[in-house]
């Protein structure tokens, strides 16, 4: 037997603080985006609706699973849960349930939003950017049908993800004959004609600024990151950079061409992944000398350099990123209805 816990208010995060990172590393989503930090910063920042945290635990107590959910209503008029951090700025999410338990902690949420009476109100359930490798994906639809819901699981978007070899020159040669040359002749000629600098920030006592000098380039880049970066993605932004740079998971990257900041990276350092969450640059000055292409080929020389095995670019099916051999990965969107 399990016993369910739920949750409707931050304190449940508070409760589950000193178990939940456990629990994910246990886990086949063990992700930046399902993390205790990244979890609680978001919904602070960003959630709206009613929280629901539904924590299962095993005949012992041992915590085996939790499902961070929120609940709206659609523009239907639809009640609609959705996982917390759904769905702009989390680019993977998913139920987190124990390797071995996973079906147990399934059927557990099935249950409980099954239940007549419930607090928990809903018409469907939107479960977006689970993972192709996701049990979710595979398990909980057959389980739902089971129970006479209507599922529908779909491809949501794609994450291009580089798998990186031991070496920089390997990867080099993994590129097209075209590609390698233009990464290296780009290097070459910002070198040439400018003095550059690249670093990742370590100190702590600078990263306001920093992230300020981020959200800079950033809102410079191009008009749809300038809307996008509205004042409370900024202070999203803040935030997380805060929490994460304190855990040692933020890789925030600049480079400075003759002493200027020119081009940012906001990466996440995530286990053996190097995640490319957001970047930046002033297209005004020092376009010429493509200053983003020259930081990026540094940091995935870097990630090869600290034995990272993958370069993962998230959303997104930019040409750039296939350039530099990144290879389809696809995220899901499950969908239950009653």
């Amino acid at each position: 037997m399990v016993k369910v816990e739920r949750y409707s208010d931050v304190a449940g995060f508070f409760a589950l603080q000193a178990e939940w990172n456990d629990l994910l590393g246990r886990s086949a989503s063990n992700t930046i985006f399902l993390t205790w930090e990244w979890q609680k910063t978001w919904w602070e920042r960003l959630g709206e609706g009613d929280l629901t945290l539904i924590a299962v635990r095993d005949d012992e107590g041992a915590l085996i699973g939790i499902a961070p959910l929120f609940g709206t209503r659609d523009e239907e008029g639809l009640a609609t849960l959705a996982f917390v951090g759904c769905v702009d700025v989390s680019d993977y999410l998913d139920v987190i349930a124990d390797r071995g338990h996973e079906e147990a902690v399934y059927a557990a949420l099935l249950d409980v939003l099954s239940e007549e009476g419930s607090s928990i109100h809903w018409d469907r359930a939107d479960l977006c950017n689970i993972p192709a490798a996701s049990p979710t994906r595979r398990l909980l639809p057959a389980l739902a049908e089971a129970r006479g819901y209507r599922v529908r699981v779909a491809v949501q978007d794609i994450c291009p993800v580089i798998s990186l070899p031991a070496t920089w020159e390997e990867y080099l040669s993994s590129l097209s004959k075209k590609q390698r040359h233009e990464i290296r002749r780009k290097i070459r000629r910002a070198n040439r004609e400018a003095q550059i600098t690249w670093y990742i920030v370590r100190d702590p006592a600078r990263l306001h600024n920093d992230v300020e000098d981020f959200l800079d380039l950033h809102r410079k880049s191009a008009e749809e990151k300038n809307e996008f970066m509205e004042p409370r993605m900024q202070e999203f932004f803040r935030a997380i950079a805060r929490v994460l740079h304190q855990r040692g998971w933020l890789q925030l990257a600049f480079i400075e061409v003759n002493g200027e900041r020119a081009a940012s990276m906001f990466n996440f350092d995530d286990g053996d992944a190097i995640l490319v969450y957001n970047s930046g640059y002033d297209p005004q000055r020092y376009a010429n000398l493509s200053p983003g292409i020259v930081l990026l080929s540094y940091c995935i020389e870097h990630a090869i350099r600290q034995g990272r095995k993958r370069f993962d670019f998230l959303r997104g099916e930019e040409a750039y990123k296939f350039r530099f051999g990144a290879q389809e990965t696809k995220i899901y969107r499950l969908i239950i209805e009653k």
